[in-house]
């Protein structure tokens, strides 16, 4: 988990190390040259000027199209995500002896539990690290996205629903939705272990309100790229985990009582 904690601050780093890396007030077009701006700002770009060509110049519309495009693409990750969080869960009680027996503090009792735990997970077919993967390719399309919409100058020029796509949403409520099907998305994937690892249910609310502080400052358009990321991964999750999510949230439930 501690690796984990580390990968998410690294990758905190990398967003800041990328955001500026071009120029956002450069407009993004087939000339551009590098590889970040022609292999991902500007093949997101287009994408979202052709659906929104499609749609009578429906940028906001454009973006919820793209969005669910770019989720069924890493949706096989994401499931391949879900099942060895499972597996994972399943494995909790033998973890749990392992560190029973080697309890002390002393370096060659951890380096013992160290060799025994990565057997334990290999014998399995288990990634510890696996749960990361998918922020891992999800970042930089994030990123991408985000000089996208400040670059394409079409979008700065459109509005969808009540708010401008190239601003902040004026009332904040893109960002407390963002922040709530974080919460939601996060809740459903944790079902059942938040409780047993403290280090866990730290993210499940920090995560969100991460989110929140960076939609309140970002262009809606990218707020409503999470909105609707985030509303795909509840359905997803759901059709995936949907047996195990309501017994373990009644369980978490019923332990806070």
């Amino acid at each position: 988990m501690k690796r984990r904690i580390m990968l998410i601050a690294g990758l905190i780093g990398l967003v800041a190390v990328l955001s500026g890396c071009t120029e956002v007030n450069q407009p993004i077009t087939p000339e551009s040259e590098g590889f970040w701006n022609s292999y991902i700002v500007y093949p997101l770009s287009w994408l979202i000027t052709y659906f929104a060509d499609l749609t009578g110049d429906n940028y906001g519309v454009a973006i919820i199209i793209v969005t669910l495009i770019l989720r069924l693409a890493i949706l096989p990750l994401m499931i391949k995500q879900m099942r060895n969080s499972k597996a994972m869960q399943a494995l909790q009680p033998e973890m749990q002896k392992l560190r029973e027996k080697y309890s002390s503090k002393d370096q060659k009792t951890q380096q013992k539990l160290q060799q025994e735990t990565m057997g334990l997970f290999q014998k399995n077919n288990v990634n510890p690290l696996a749960g990361c993967f998918p922020l891992l390719v999800q970042m930089p399309i994030l990123i991408g996205f985000y000089h996208a919409i400040m670059r394409t100058q079409e979008i700065a020029n459109h509005n969808f629903l009540w708010f401008d796509l190239g601003e902040r949403d004026p009332y904040f409520i893109l960002p407390v939705v963002a922040g709530i099907t974080t919460f939601i998305q996060q809740k459903m994937m944790m079902a059942g272990t938040a409780n047993q690892n403290p280090q866990m249910a730290m993210l499940l609310y920090l995560m969100p309100i991460m989110i929140v502080v960076f939609a309140v400052t970002f262009p809606a358009a990218l707020s409503l790229y999470w909105v609707v990321g985030n509303l795909f991964m509840i359905v997803q999750t759901f059709f995936i985990n949907g047996p195990q999510i309501k017994p373990a949230v009644e369980q978490s439930g019923g332990a806070k009582k």
